[in-house]
């Protein structure tokens, strides 16, 4: 038995989020079925990670494993070839049985992006965070590097975590403008549910100046969800890696 990895990008906008549900259109159950068919077999699919309806990503790494014999062009065109348009297999190469996608991943990557103009967007406006009133990049990376390193993330984390542990390390976030994009990418070993769109809740209150960028500080020192603020929405989440 051969096991496959696969580099996937999709649209979250028309899912569920990644996890197969009974009565909802997912992107595990539309790539599921979409490999067992080129198998010609039932195959189970383990991802790097999940995400949330409305949530994007550029390369979701998952692993399978399979009797079928088939080279990596012929993974990657049949695959594709029995996918909707709004998920796609950008690669495909087998890999050794040790290999995990979720625990053979040392750290992930997210990129949150927001739309910083007055005027909303008739092209991204399922892509991307619109926010109209301006926003201070400086505060906000001030209020960024407070955030890294070895915390208890309890404030930032959703109600619903099935996590076992608070304690997560953000090894890196940055956060960059480019004319009326900001982007904001946080690389961690792994996450809590809802975690980095709470993180970003919180930089774009302190951008706004609601508050002051030593909030972020308080929020995370508190452990209360209730001190953090909004919850940012999904369409501006994309998983890189």
């Amino acid at each position: 038995m051969a096991r496959i990895a696969l580099g996937v990008e999709y649209d979250g906008r028309s899912f569920s989020g990644w996890q197969i549900q009974k009565t909802s259109r997912t992107v595990q159950s539309c790539l599921t079925e979409a490999i067992s068919l080129v198998a010609n077999e039932s195959v189970q699919l383990t991802a790097a990670g999940r995400t949330d309806a409305g949530v994007h990503a550029l390369q979701q790494v998952v692993h399978f494993d399979t009797d079928a014999q088939r080279n990596e062009r012929s993974w990657l065109l049949g695959i594709n070839s029995s996918l909707p348009t709004d998920i796609n297999v950008i690669w495909s190469k087998p890999v050794e049985n040790a290999f995990h996608a979720r625990f053979s991943a040392q750290r992930r990557q997210y990129r949150y992006l927001i739309l910083n103009r007055p005027a909303r967007s008739a092209i991204h406006a399922n892509r991307a965070w619109w926010y109209f009133k301006s926003l201070d990049l400086v505060a906000m990376q001030q209020a960024a590097q407070l955030l890294i390193g070895h915390h208890d993330f309890s404030a930032f984390r959703a109600k619903e975590c099935q996590a076992k542990s608070p304690m997560k390390t953000i090894e890196s976030l940055t956060i960059k403008r480019h004319d009326d994009w900001l982007a904001i990418d946080v690389t961690a070993p792994s996450f809590l549910h809802h975690m980095v769109r709470n993180i970003v809740g919180v930089l774009v209150e302190i951008g706004e100046a609601r508050q002051p960028v030593q909030w972020a500080q308080f929020v995370l020192d508190s452990q209360k969800r209730a001190q953090g603020g909004v919850t940012a929405p999904p369409q501006g989440l994309y998983f890189i890696q």
